[in-house]
């Protein structure tokens, strides 16, 4: 049975010509770029030929690149950062439908004593913009805010954001896993000061990840011991994967216009024939201002994860939502703060697409999607019980 893997936000297939360029550092060049000698410190070069191509992508200077472990470790040492930049501010600002790396991290500083203030979204999952204004004061000590949340693909205004920012002087912090590599990021255009990426996102390896930090950005390294990263993160550099990482970053870029198009397409055709053949379906989030790979669609009255048993038996991988919380039985944070209602919240699933994506695989899905709802409708009593009591999530 071929797999027909639909949950690329998760994390994607390792492109062939990254893996080629990874090999070499895993098998033959395998020494220490911090050695003395010849044969570890050949290695130094290109790990700085890799930060090249990764600051192209956002159109940064290759000295604001940091390699990292993954997004996760960048997230959070973005905002340690911060704090402890500013110890006198005690201020945190963020959003409901963040990635845990920032949510949870932002909770856990909120139990140390700081005040976070979590930005409510709107039926669309787009930022209440007059709220976060509302929210702005002097003892702010950064907001971090996603550029493109990772189960709905919706985008937020990150430009109109830093203006609003900048001009109070508060420090601001994106988590831009989801968008690099999908959608232009230009950090010269769109002033933030600390930016976000993941490898495995973009098909690069797991197990690597870079922090932009602006130049003139005051930084607290969050990690510490050797002079790795020119003091900002220490340990042994993981040659292969940032190797690799670079790669990516430079196939992203020269292929990114052509890849919107193709993945809109797709996403639009699997969406729309959707919504045609399954009866009370609706669409989760802005339709219009989201990621071109993302759908995140609600099949009401019907289970999830039931759902996602029944197209794994046809080889069919998609998600309920964020890779990093799908071991939890609570509906996605993010549908809930959007008011998504009891009926469609738990019949959620997230479809993300990518280049390897195919009309046929898309196909295949939308012949078999309609039966496997209207089976799991006719098995479960969820529709009946949630019909009968109304709930919903606004409420709460």
């Amino acid at each position: 049975m071929n797999t027909i893997y639909l949950d690329n936000n998760a994390t994607t297939r390792v492109a062939p010509e990254v893996l080629e360029e990874m090999l070499p550092y895993l098998v033959e060049l395998y020494g220490n770029p911090s050695s003395m000698h010849t044969f570890g410190g050949q290695l130094h070069r290109k790990i700085e030929d890799a930060r090249e191509k990764v600051a192209a992508l956002i159109n940064a200077e290759p000295d604001e690149i940091i390699f990292t472990s993954c997004g996760t470790e960048s997230d959070n040492t973005a905002l340690m950062s911060a704090v402890e930049s500013r110890p006198r501010k005690r201020h945190i600002i963020t959003s409901r439908v963040e990635h845990p790396a920032v949510l949870n991290f932002c909770q856990h500083l909120g139990r140390k004593g700081y005040r976070v203030t979590f930005l409510p979204v709107d039926r669309q999952g787009q930022l209440d913009m007059d709220t976060v204004l509302k929210m702005l004061d002097d003892d702010i000590t950064v907001a971090s805010i996603m550029y493109a949340n990772n189960e709905t693909g919706v985008i937020f205004p990150i430009e109109r954001l830093c203006g609003m920012l900048k001009e109070r002087g508060i420090l601001f912090h994106t988590d831009a896993v989801q968008a690099a590599g999908k959608i232009p990021l230009d950090v010269k255009k769109v002033p933030v000061d600390m930016l976000t990426i993941s490898g495995h996102k973009l098909h690069a390896s797991k197990g690597v990840g870079v922090l932009f930090i602006r130049k003139g950005t005051r930084f607290h390294p969050y990690v510490i011991g050797g002079h790795q990263e020119r003091g900002r993160r220490a340990g042994t550099e993981n040659v292969a994967s940032i190797i690799g990482l670079g790669k990516a970053a430079q196939l992203a870029q020269q292929h990114l216009h052509d890849e919107f198009s193709y993945l809109s397409g797709l996403r639009d055709r699997l969406e729309n024939g959707l919504l045609s053949t399954c009866p009370d379906t609706r669409v989760n989030g802005d339709r219009h201002l989201r990621l071109p790979n993302t759908m995140n669609i609600s099949f009401e009255y019907v289970e999830g994860e039931a759902i996602l048993l029944r197209l794994n038996e046809y080889g069919i991988c998609a998600s309920s939502g964020s890779a990093c919380t799908s071991g939890s039985l609570e509906p996605s944070h993010v549908l809930r703060a959007m008011g998504v209602p009891y009926t469609a919240v738990h019949g959620s699933i997230r479809f993300s697409l990518s280049r390897y994506t195919t009309e046929k695989d898309i196909n295949f899905v939308l012949d078999v999607m309609p039966g496997i709802i209207r089976e799991l409708r006719e098995l479960s009593p969820f529709g009946r019980t949630a019909a009968e009591h109304g709930r919903d999530y606004a409420s709460e």
